[in-house]
């Protein structure tokens, strides 16, 4: 049985025997957090931080978490309404005035937030590199046309949301997301959680492994949206390696944290607004979350989900999730972020070994089932 670092209350043994499976079978590297209540009670971690095994997964090992980043860029949006800076019912040129440009101006906040404003992806040609100069990137995205009406569905903004919801927070604050990110959540909150990585941390950081290639099922529309999402750009793998990923600010792709990091930030909605006695939001304003935006086949996922304001409240890919007053999102490869106010409850999972698919995994669902069952 693989040997797994950390601590978790009695209770919750059977998530540290869940960990010790997984990192007998598919699992490389990862860590679990659980918080109950305002205290943490599973805080544990193991395997590998390379494919070669040769260097332990440790306590202070980070990861790129991929869109689980996008939890943080939601709880971002919400402080700004908490501040009376922000109104989500608003049309985004009232921020970001070049926005409006080509049939946007109904595009309010809470579309960019919900993956419901049409603009999921650039146009092509857009790659990976194209990501690494914000200016550039966001006047594209305010010049272009939306690809649906929006409001009408939701089509995952994979890559961009970061620039969307992003460009409106430096318009506000005059800060980079980045920037924010570390001045107004993670260091306050003493999360070990950031945007990019600093040169500092790069011996610290676990190696992305590639999830295994599946082909598609199927005949593949090069002009759906989902095509056009996912090529502008191709997201690569390989380029999380790279100083410029690291030094990118990229809000929906690469969070740099380990689930104690990412549970040390998102607890807070959990836990109504405050965490280890600082307040981000009022239990009003994290009610917004709850409002739906959208219901049925995501345009670029092409399975269901119902998106509210910043987060997703239920889908069937990810059925061991409950429901009630339960939110959630992930990362490419498996990592989850589970926030349940009805049990003030919050768990994290992060790793380096990718599974196949967009959210969630067999791994993620084996640790989020285990919590659940330790409760009863």
């Amino acid at each position: 049985m693989a040997e797994v670092q950390g601590r978790c209350d009695e209770r919750f043994s059977g998530v540290r025997e869940a960990l010790e499976r997984q990192l007998d079978g598919d699992e490389l590297g990862a860590s679990v957090a659980v918080d109950l209540d305002g205290e943490t009670v599973v805080d544990l971690w193991g395997g590998y931080r390379d494919a070669g095994r040769t260097t332990p997964w440790t306590q202070d090992t980070i990861v790129n978490v991929w869109s689980t980043t996008k939890c943080v860029l939601s709880l971002a949006a919400l402080m700004l309404v908490e501040r009376g800076e922000l109104d989500v019912d608003a049309p985004v040129g009232d921020y970001w005035p070049e926005f409006c440009a080509h049939g946007k101006k109904g595009v309010l906040v809470r579309h960019l937030l919900s993956h419901t404003s049409g603009v999921s992806g650039w146009e092509q040609p857009f790659s990976v590199r194209d990501m690494y100069d914000w200016t550039t990137a966001t006047e594209r995205l305010a010049a272009q046309r939306p690809w649906w009406e929006p409001g009408t569905a939701s089509g995952y903004h994979a890559a961009d949301q970061g620039f969307l919801v992003g460009e409106v927070v430096r318009r506000i604050t005059n800060e980079t997301f980045r920037k924010f990110v570390a001045d107004e959540i993670a260091g306050p909150l003493g999360a070990d959680f950031q945007v990019g990585a600093r040169e500092s941390d790069v011996d610290r950081i676990a190696t992305l492994v590639a999830p295994p290639r599946t082909e598609p099922a199927g005949e593949v529309d090069p002009a759906s949206i989902a095509v056009r999402t996912f090529t502008a750009p191709t997201m690569s793998v390989k380029a999380t390696t790279s100083p410029e990923w690291r030094a990118a600010d990229l809000g929906a792709l690469n969070g740099h944290s380990n689930a104690r990091g990412v549970l040390d930030v998102l607890r807070v909605l959990s836990l109504g607004g405050t965490a280890g006695g600082v307040q981000l939001l009022s239990p009003e304003t994290i009610d917004l979350v709850f409002r739906q935006q959208s219901d049925g086949v995501d345009l670029v996922l092409e399975a269901p989900f119902r998106f509210g304001i910043g987060y997703c409240l239920g889908s069937p890919v990810v059925p061991y999730v409950p429901s009630g007053r339960t939110f959630f999102w992930g990362g490419w490869g498996g990592s989850l972020a589970v926030m349940d106010l009805d049990r003030r409850l919050t768990i994290t999972y992060v790793m380096n070994a990718m599974a196949p698919g967009i959210l969630g995994s067999s791994r993620s669902e084996a640790y989020v089932r285990a919590v659940y069952e330790a409760l009863g």
